[in-house]
């Protein structure tokens, strides 16, 4: 059966699928990342886990995989295949795709985790059938990924929707990248969470425990919340006016609060809207599974996109 692999790496742990020519998946996998062991570790320990992924698939489907794709965090030459840096998987220059083709001795495509999740929810999730959408997902940090015409835009230097990097509070807290006031430094889940762990007292207190508290009507918790809100509203806000997508797609962990999240956050950037055109502000559809469809789509683009004149032995 003609299929292939999908991968999605992530700092805790990789997720893996064999997906057919239809979209179904025929298999799934998952397997610690084992970032705790450093970055070459990682790296031999992706290969190892695709290269079982190949056997897989030839063993049970009765050939082996067409092509693979692949997603991963950090900054990512998508046109070069390299992954530049991830600070939470610990490596720098790491050529992926060639170690992938080597060990693997078929195509790969290789794509950065945010943007590959955005490309899966641009054509096969809430964005389907949106020509112009903006997927930003609010996590650890906060990233984004830019979609045109059924493609997601990488940029000249692969930084392309990097929205938790807009300063929106000029001067105010410091961020990892060099810059101070960058919208993730108020509105992802982690500052959220952050900010009411100290505001309620609670040192394990996270965003799930804010948004739960501000359902329940807590007014500490919708002090934190609202906070977290409008300077959210003002960083997408921004992107609008550069971008002016029809659609506006917002995943992660904050956004699995629903509507105590959307209503307000529609409610906001109306009130910011001025001659823009006010965005569809919808919720991401495909949860944690993004990143492997994504991944999975990447392949199938290579595949169509590269005349297949040889068949891989096994």
């Amino acid at each position: 059966m003609r299929h292939v692999i999908a991968l999605d790496v992530g700092g805790t742990s990789m997720k893996a699928a064999l997906v057919g020519e239809d979209g179904a998946v025929l298999h799934r996998a998952r397997r610690a990342t084992d970032r705790e062991s450093g970055a070459a570790a990682v790296v031999e320990n992706l290969l190892s886990f695709a290269a079982e992924l190949r056997a897989h698939g030839a063993a049970h489907l009765g050939a082996p995989a067409l092509a693979a794709g692949v997603a991963v965090p950090g900054t990512v030459d998508e046109a070069a295949g390299t992954a530049l840096y991830s600070a939470n998987l610990g490596w720098r220059d790491v050529p992926l795709r060639a170690l992938l083709t080597e060990r693997l001795g078929m195509p790969v495509a290789l794509g950065h985790d945010v943007r590959t999740g955005g490309l899966a929810e641009g054509r096969a999730g809430a964005g389907r059938g949106a020509d112009r959408f903006l997927f930003v997902a609010l996590g650890t940090g906060i990233a984004g990924a830019i979609g045109l015409g059924g493609r997601v835009e990488a940029g000249a230097h692969g930084f392309a929707g990097e929205i938790g990097h807009i300063v929106v509070r000029p001067g105010g807290d410091p961020c990892p990248c060099g810059q101070a006031g960058c919208l993730e430094r108020y509105a992802s889940a982690a500052a959220v969470g952050t900010a009411w762990a100290r505001a309620s007292g609670r040192a394990d207190a996270d965003a799930a425990d804010c948004a739960r508290a501000v359902a329940a009507g807590d007014p500490g918790a919708e002090r934190v919340w609202s906070g977290a809100v409008d300077v959210l509203a003002d960083g997408l806000v921004t992107a609008l006016t550069l971008l002016d997508p029809g659609t506006l797609i917002v995943g992660g962990g904050l956004a699995e609060a629903g509507e105590v999240l959307f209503r307000p956050l529609r409610a906001a950037v109306e009130r910011r809207i001025t001659f823009q055109s006010a965005p569809v502000i919808v919720p991401a559809a495909l949860g944690d599974g993004a990143g492997c469809l994504g991944a999975a789509l990447l392949a199938r683009d290579l595949i169509e996109s590269t005349p297949q004149t040889t068949e891989v032995s096994t």
